[in-house]
């Protein structure tokens, strides 16, 4: 074979293999997250009794039984913080956590998050923006959580600071939190969805352009 056949044939052997990297390499990470996942959900199984276990009854552990049982105990949790006796009940409990010391603090910061991230109430991560990080001149997508509040207030008035999360890359649930004036922030018209995209893939993946969008009002 002439030297430029066998460097062009080596050359597509280059894309090839990189085309099929990129096929594959999300469906596999893809993959085994939800292996990770429900794997994780079917050991629901284990806080039953011994005599209550499938395989002293049916013989057999059927896949994915684990899962079903831990969507059945979310459910329920659920429907009985949703009445007023539960509502109650919770409030009691979230009373009685909050005066132990050490749990206290732990328990108290992440029902803090939960609550902002999975409430129908929550405002995380409201717009994506673009803020100069880590230093002027230098770019990076950052994420609206709100205003200053408290004592934070005094020092930087909600009517001319936002509060910003700025996520590292790839991993974007590791990051900063700041304040930064509205005249230092730039509103992005992508979603919070392609904005993280854009954030995990290193800029590989760039979302379609449109118009700019204004900052929301200071709540």
């Amino acid at each position: 074979m002439p030297v430029i056949e066998r460097a062009r044939f080596a050359a597509a052997l280059r894309r090839w293999f990189v085309a099929g990297l990129l096929v594959l390499a999300p469906l596999i990470v893809t993959l085994w997250v939800l292996d990770w996942v429900l794997s994780t959900l079917d050991q629901t199984l284990n806080i039953l009794p011994e005599a209550w276990q499938p395989e002293r009854w049916l013989g057999v552990r059927p896949p994915g039984l684990g899962v079903l049982l831990a969507l059945a105990i979310v459910l329920g949790i659920g429907a009985f913080a949703s009445n007023y006796v539960g509502n109650q009940l919770i409030g009691w409990w979230h009373a009685l956590l909050q005066r132990i010391p050490v749990v206290r603090s732990i328990y108290s910061g992440v029902k803090q998050v939960s609550d902002t991230l999975l409430s129908e109430k929550g405002n995380a991560f409201r717009q994506a923006l673009l803020v100069q990080w880590p230093r002027e001149g230098m770019w990076t997508i950052a994420f609206l959580t709100g205003a200053p509040g408290g004592d934070v207030a005094r020092h930087l008035p909600p009517q001319d600071y936002l509060s910003v999360y700025v996520p590292t890359t790839p991993n974007p649930t590791g990051g900063y939190f700041v304040m930064v004036h509205r005249r230092d922030v730039v509103p992005l018209a992508m979603s919070v969805d392609e904005a993280l995209t854009h954030v995990i893939s290193m800029g590989v993946i760039v979302p379609g352009q449109r118009r700019g969008v204004p900052l929301p009002d200071t709540p």
